[in-house]
């Protein structure tokens, strides 16, 4: 009778207790195991400690609300020096590094007596804090420089065919003002706004803009409904891993919004924990309940099943869990505020869903019992129906949510008038595993190894060339979706004004006793008459009688994202100031533009080392767990393949333009945390499906001592589940870049196209290569190394009894039935 891996993996014997649903403790349990075991035996009280810590996380959250915020202040920077003048010199200005813009149009004219007044009224609102119900002061931390102050001088504009017609407010907010706040005030002025004839007003800039709640994620669950029924054959399956995910995510997400107050955690976070919640949630079940079904189907009792699929898969997702974690812990090391929190935000959405899959998992498993393995084609039609209910909802088509949802109810309630659709949808025999499409691949591939490796490392080669072109900088508003309120601002500025007027630099100058007389004015000329600079503001002085400090506001000739704007930048600081600035004066350069080039000088060099780092211990705990020098040598350089392709891809599309309008965006620079955070992303990723697929062929290489036969064996026993988890991340992360923000459509893209590299041409190509290549090489390991290294086991071995093959087979459901 032909083999099946199920044969091969050890299986704990069941006593005559556990044959009959008691509890009867297992020996040698790891403390995953011990756990789902607990959690079966009282699985209403699991479900209700779980119940009970979602309820008072997403009760806490809604308590204290949300403060996020986007701080990236450089240490030691010019940027830094000069917002330390702004606040000790012009603290009236309300400065704290951030700022937006109220942009209005009036067809009569900015200056009519009317617009002056209605638009005073407005200034002064957002001067004074909107006052709520009770009277006290809501949006409080923006000052405003109106064009109407002696301040304000060049803030209306004088040519072209919006002259005097166009003007902007300056918005600064204090250091205390949070991205919830200074979007709220964004909101306020918009519902503010004063109503006259002829009059247009925008609240300008990204810190007064709001991000709408995201609905891609959608489209990401309805694929995952399609894809697990086809990967389980059963509906109550396919429901459990995308339960765990949302309740996950929702414990996670409240986190974020608690985080937020000890925490500098941009708002973005909350769409990054979403997507890699659902995408980590979803896989993490998925790798526990197909574990459980397999043990079933080899005739395991159902409470030892789920102990052993917690004893094995759950130590597995908690190996891969806690190493998405820590890489992206590592991002506190880069030492920027923004960073920092991404990295705290992302890693307790990760934790949450680790924690869901631990806990509720084996509860609802133990609660499905038997019914795990029934599906009725009633069910199976309506979860079918539900998925085009849940698309048409994420992508926005009415009247496909509404005839999904009718079909699913009809065929729930036409099971009673219709005999067949109770029927349970049958089940099929699985083929023996040498007759598997994976195992039939996998010889192929080992049947040319050289030539199979070689054209997959071209491919990705390939793919990762544009990343030798790539170009980090901070985007402008002029990304912002078509008709946002935001965008509109950011157009008509550039057109009454230029494109420099939506990233103003702020030249900040402290003088000493002795300082020349005229050197101010001195600086100012130059300055002026530099290269790319479109206009410099009269210098002003903190004090009338003796100045201590100046300030000036320079208009560059580009816009934000500019490479030009960034050369500017550097030649003011390197060549200009430092030539006209007198003895005694002391000149910085700074502002949100400046800001964001030191935030990319400070990232690029840093860069390399967090890469190194993350690699590292990449190395040394895959060292530990296969006892191999090469097998996690030639995983993290096959890691760093895929992600760098993913990288190449990203530049193509982003900052090349190609194909920008299938995806609505428009070229420009790729923000320097991005880099950062799909690395560590990815490869914690990555890790989850190498541990997974390397675990099971060195399992088979232990019990048959056959290098080739080990790695056909072990990429046949994985390949269904790793296509599934990640046909499911592919899509979940995919879908994120229907959203309007251009930052998460990257990281949408970049994870997207890195899981599809990684599940295709490295596990199905490359890995199958380069271990046919080695042989039994690949798990050599030096005596000395042997001994050194302490041993790190994922899936421990358990005492083996047969396995009833017949049984396993008939149990093993029908896939898309």
């Amino acid at each position: 009778m032909p083999t099946s891996p199920l044969d091969r993996r050890p299986v704990p014997p069941a006593s005559a207790a556990e044959a009959g649903g008691g509890a009867s403790p297992a020996p040698h349990r790891s403390l995953t195991g011990r756990l789902g075991g607990w959690c079966v035996d009282h699985r209403r009280a699991a479900v209700g400690l779980w119940a009970a810590v979602l309820v008072i996380v997403v009760a806490a959250a809604g308590i204290v609300g949300p403060a996020f915020g986007s701080g990236s202040m450089v240490p030691d920077s010019d940027s830094e020096a000069g917002f330390a003048v702004l606040e000790e010199h012009f603290p009236e200005l309300g400065t704290g590094g951030q700022s937006g813009m109220i942009v209005f149009r009036a067809d009569q004219g900015v200056e009519d007596p009317a617009v002056v007044a209605a638009m005073e009224d407005l200034f002064a609102a957002v001067d004074a804090g909107f006052p709520d119900e009770s009277g006290e002061a809501r949006a409080p931390g923006a000052t405003v420089v109106s064009p109407y102050a002696e301040r304000g001088a060049g803030q209306i504009a004088t040519t072209g065919p919006l002259a005097d017609r166009l003007a902007f407010a300056t918005v600064n907010f204090s250091a205390d003002v949070d991205d919830t706040e200074s979007a709220r005030i964004g909101e306020l002025i918009a519902e503010e706004a004063p109503s006259v004839d002829g009059l247009e007003v925008l609240a300008g800039g990204q810190y007064l803009a709001s991000i709408e709640p995201p609905e891609s994620e959608l489209i990401g669950i309805a694929f995952a409904v399609v894809v697990l029924i086809v990967a389980f054959g059963s509906v109550l399956a396919m429901g459990l891993p995308i339960a765990v995910a949302l309740g996950g995510v929702g414990i996670g997400l409240a986190s974020v919004v608690l985080l937020t107050r000890v925490a500098t955690v941009p708002e973005d976070t909350m769409l990054l924990g979403m997507m890699v919640g659902l995408g980590v949630g979803i896989d993490y079940a998925l790798f526990i309940v197909t574990r459980h079904r397999e043990a079933v189907h080899a005739g395991v009792p159902p409470r030892d099943a789920v102990v052993l699929a917690m004893d094995t898969a759950g130590r597995a997702v908690v190996f891969a869990g806690l190493t998405v974690v820590v890489s992206m812990l590592g991002l506190l090391l880069v030492g920027i505020g923004m960073l920092s929190g991404m990295g705290l935000g992302v890693s307790a959405t990760v934790l949450a869903t680790m924690f869901t899959s631990m806990t509720l998992l084996p509860a609802l498993l133990a609660m499905a019992g038997p019914r795990l393995e029934v599906t009725r084609w009633r069910g199976l039609i309506a979860a079918g129906a539900t998925a085009v209910a849940i698309l048409g909802v994420g992508i926005g088509v009415t009247l496909l949510a509404i005839g999904g949802a009718v079909v699913a109810v009809v065929a729930l309630l036409s099971s009673r008038v219709v005999p067949a659709l109770r029927a349970e949808v049958p089940h099929r025999v699985a083929p023996p595993v040498e007759a598997t499409l994976p195992h039939r691949w996998s010889r192929t591939i080992q049947r040319r190894p050289l030539a199979w490796g070689a054209a997959a490392a071209v491919v990705l080669l390939v793919l990762a060339a544009p990343v030798l072109g790539l170009r980090m900088g901070w985007t402008d508003e002029g990304n912002f979706p078509e008709g946002s309120d935001t965008r509109r601002a950011y157009d008509l500025l550039a057109e009454g004004f230029g494109d420099g007027f939506n990233g103003p630099f702020v030249v900040t100058a402290t003088a000493t006793p002795g300082t020349p007389s005229g050197a101010i004015d001195e600086l100012h000329a130059v300055l002026a008459a530099s290269p790319g600079v479109a206009a410099v503001t009269p210098p002003v002085a903190d004090g009338p009688s003796d100045p201590a400090a100046y300030l000036m506001t320079l208009i560059p000739d580009s816009a934000p994202q500019d490479a030009a704007t960034t050369d500017l930048v550097r030649t003011l600081r390197d060549d200009v100031v430092p030539a006209a600035a007198a003895a005694g004066l002391d000149v910085h350069v700074t502002g949100s533009a400046a800001t964001n080039i030191d935030v990319t000088d400070y990232l690029g060099e840093r860069m390399p080392l967090f890469f190194a780092a993350v690699l590292g211990v990449s190395f040394l705990v895959l060292l530990a767990v296969f006892r191999s020098v090469l097998v996690p040598l030639k995983a993290v350089v096959m890691n760093v393949l895929s992600i760098a392709a993913a990288y190449g891809v990203v530049v193509a599309i982003f900052q090349w333009g190609w194909g920008g309008e299938l995806l609505g965006i428009e070229a420009g620079p790729i923000n320097p945390f991005i880099p950062l955070m799909l690395f560590a992303i990815v490869f914690g990723l990555s890790m989850d499906y190498e541990v997974f697929m390397l675990s099971r062929i060195r399992e088979e290489y232990d019990r048959t001592g056959d290098a080739s036969t080990s790695v056909a064996d072990g990429l046949a026993s994985t390949a269904r589940v790793i296509t599934a988890a990640a046909a499911i991340m592919v899509v979940v992360f995919g879908s994120f870049v229907f959203e309007d923000i251009r930052e998460i459509k990257v990281f949408g893209l970049g994870l997207a196209v890195a899981v599809f590299l990684d599940a295709t041409l490295v596990r199905m190509v490359l890995v199958p290569a380069t271990m046919a290549l080695l042989g039994d090489r690949n798990w050599w390991m030096p005596r000395v190394l042997d001994r050194l290294v302490p041993r790190l086991t994922i899936e421990p071995a358990v005492a083996a009894e047969p396995v009833d093959l017949d049984r396993a087979a008939e149990l093993e459901p029908v896939a898309g039935r």
